[in-house]
């Protein structure tokens, strides 16, 4: 089994449960067991269920997804966004907690960023970003 070369940003988890933008489609072609997320990502998943207007449905959802991808845990990225935090933060550019631990566990962990937020991420050095959403 080759390791995964995708990591999914939240947004695009949430696209592939509302079955927007083809990205089961996009996940098909390169692979699910090229695909992974981060354990940031599960959190916040989680908290969109609790948040929604119906819960179960979306917690079976998520419990599906969960069993099919790999999650990468966000402590192999601890001093990746300790670093880029740091280099953030002098520059006046502060992203958020969560976005940057996803994007340090992508960049720690060589690799690329799949996000529909392509210009939030360009601050953060050493991450390679994609986005599978055609408009």
């Amino acid at each position: 089994m080759m390791k995964a070369q995708y990591l999914l940003d939240t947004n695009i988890c949430v696209f592939l449960f509302r079955g927007k933008y083809d990205i089961n489609k996009k996940i098909s072609q390169v692979g699910w067991n090229n695909c992974c997320i981060s354990e940031v990502t599960v959190a916040e998943l989680k908290y969109g269920v609790e948040c929604c207007s119906n819960p179960l449905a979306n917690e079976t959802i998520l419990k599906a997804f969960l069993e099919k991808i790999t999650i990468i845990p966000f402590a192999t990225a601890i001093d990746r966004y300790a670093e880029e935090k740091a280099k953030l933060r002098k520059a006046g550019k502060l992203v958020d907690d969560f976005d940057l631990f996803i994007a340090c566990t992508a960049s720690a962990n060589n690799l690329v960023m799949v996000t529909d937020n392509e210009k939030h991420f360009d601050r953060i050095s050493k991450l390679t970003v994609i986005n599978w959403i055609e408009r």
